[in-house]
């Protein structure tokens, strides 16, 4: 169980883009005085979390009535996250004005910018493959925890960007997104192999 914690843990978190999204809120913010900006970073983070749970719990319940199947979701799931990981790591994704006049913090920064079409695609192929109450509430603990980690991540946003610098940022943005690439490719090549029957390969290791 504390395997699959910390797997699930990562995958969100890493899925999540901690510093993509301090970039996005960086930016959005911008022209908001220090209180208003812990106000939309708080509004944020309450978003993710109730918008991560809904597609985790109830991403099923969805499954059954449009009858599509794990496979055939893990293969689109994949498709997109890779699509959205190229773009982290040739820096053009989502690249928008802000406006300080906009009330931005659930739409467009919580969804679809942080939580976007690979994060929810991933989060319902989760909760079609864990069927135990136990391992669905430590799935759940996981998911809980990775989103309050980009909480954190959002209301020190100021001293993270003063750390790293722009450059920091984007280096740690294009990391992200060849990590994401490698987890997309996984996806993708678990429902293939799932909906095939092809047995897993051998590990490496001795």
């Amino acid at each position: 169980m504390a395997y699959m914690f910390l797997d699930i843990f990562t995958k969100v978190f890493v899925l999540l883009s901690p510093f993509f999204s301090v970039s996005m809120f960086l930016m959005l913010s911008r022209g908001l005085d220090p209180r208003e900006r812990r106000r939309c970073a708080w509004r944020t983070s309450i978003a993710i979390l109730v918008i991560s749970f809904i597609v985790y719990f109830f991403g099923n319940l969805l499954f059954k009535i449009l009858g599509i199947t794990v496979q055939a979701f893990q293969v689109g799931a994949g498709t997109l996250l890779f699509l959205s990981a190229i773009g982290m790591v040739t820096g053009k994704r989502s690249e928008i004005n802000s406006d300080p006049e906009e009330d931005f913090a659930i739409v467009p920064l919580a969804i679809p910018l942080i939580v976007g079409p690979g994060t929810i695609g991933t989060l319902l192929v989760l909760g079609m493959e864990i069927t135990t109450q136990r391992e669905r509430l430590v799935a759940a603990g996981a998911i809980f925890l990775a989103t309050s980690m980009i909480s954190v991540f959002l209301l020190l946003a100021d001293p993270i960007s003063r750390l790293l610098g722009r450059k920091g940022l984007q280096m740690m943005m294009k990391l992200t997104g060849l990590l994401l690439t490698a987890m997309a490719a996984q996806i993708v090549f678990t429902g293939v192999r799932t909906f095939l029957n092809i047995p897993t390969l051998p590990s490496l290791n001795p």
